[in-house]
């Protein structure tokens, strides 16, 4: 857990509208920071997870809510940004093996640097992002490690952190959770599920496919921590 503030400090919480990042802004919340919530429009399959991020920061009284547009389909290189299979029925042991193909080229690493610039026009050093490095999909931008270099990066990228006014914190207050303490987390913060979306290949309607990595993940973590998914 993060410590809070001492008094009300505002926070950028980057905003999937998954299970994870939902989470993570109701704990922000909770701990008393006031949350600019940060979500991407980067030509991703699953672009329906954009309305869910829009449900949960307005019931979760979010300060403020910024879409940034980008477009990661140029590069491709993903079955989220490209024609490509998103995989399917995985066993457990197959998550978590190697880097999967829905992994997208530098996605945190960009998502964090629009971040960090937000970060710095609000005066903050705060950013939240729910990072998991236990139930997740093998993604290399979610390990420890990787968090602790980019908050060094970050001190030296920005005009605050030079000129020592500030140490960017990259709060993960998710990382070392599997995804059914995830799940029991988000519902003693009185999170509404239902208002989330998981799936990396829904329907055109949203409904989720039940098969795909992030399905699998979710309902795993639902069905360990006995706990009914709206």
């Amino acid at each position: 857990m993060t410590s809070p503030p001492a008094s009300p400090s505002k926070a950028v919480c980057l905003l999937s509208g998954g299970l994870d990042s939902s989470t993570c802004l109701a704990l922000a919340r909770r701990e008393g920071y006031e949350c600019y919530a940060l979500s991407f429009d980067y030509g991703q399959r699953h672009r329906v997870e954009l309305e869910a991020a829009a449900r949960v920061a307005a019931a979760l009284g979010a300060a403020s809510h910024l879409v940034a547009r980008i477009d990661l389909t140029v590069f491709g290189g993903s079955a989220l940004t490209a024609g490509i299979p998103v995989p399917k029925g995985r066993q457990a042991q197959e998550i978590g093996q190697g880097i999967p193909v829905t992994y997208v080229p530098a996605r945190n690493t960009i998502f964090l640097s629009f971040a960090l610039a937000w970060a710095e026009v609000l005066e903050t050093s705060h950013i939240f992002i729910g990072v998991n490095a236990l139930d997740y999909s093998g993604y290399p931008d979610c390990r420890p490690e990787y968090i602790q270099a980019f908050e060094r990066m970050a001190d030296m990228a920005t005009q605050a952190g030079v000129e020592g006014r500030t140490h960017i914190q990259i709060h993960t207050p998710l990382l070392h959770l599997s995804k059914a303490e995830i799940v029991r987390l988000g519902r003693d913060l009185g999170l509404d599920f239902s208002l989330t979306h998981s799936c990396y290949d829904p329907a055109p309607e949203g409904r989720p496919c039940g098969l795909c990595d992030a399905c699998l993940l979710r309902r795993k973590g639902f069905e360990e921590a006995g706990i009914e998914d709206r």
